[in-house]
């Protein structure tokens, strides 16, 4: 399973998610969704415009977990 620390991330750069938002062009909807881990996709231009803002690398939001049976 993958998921998505994007709140890790945010408090280490001191950023809200409105400014993430704002930064990159995304609605905070659409943000919210991806920080709570209810996307199932995220585009990679997408990625790339939150790693830019951010000023990090994909593999700093995106975490691999192996799923319990």
């Amino acid at each position: 399973m993958i998921r998505v620390d994007l709140d890790v991330m945010l408090a280490r750069r001191k950023m809200s998610l409105t400014e993430l938002s704002q930064r990159v062009g995304i609605t905070l909807a659409n943000l919210s969704i991806l920080k709570t881990g209810k996307a199932r996709a995220v585009r990679l231009q997408t990625l790339d415009a939150i790693c830019q803002a951010l000023d990090c690398q994909p593999g700093d939001i995106l975490v691999y977990t192996k799923e319990e049976a």
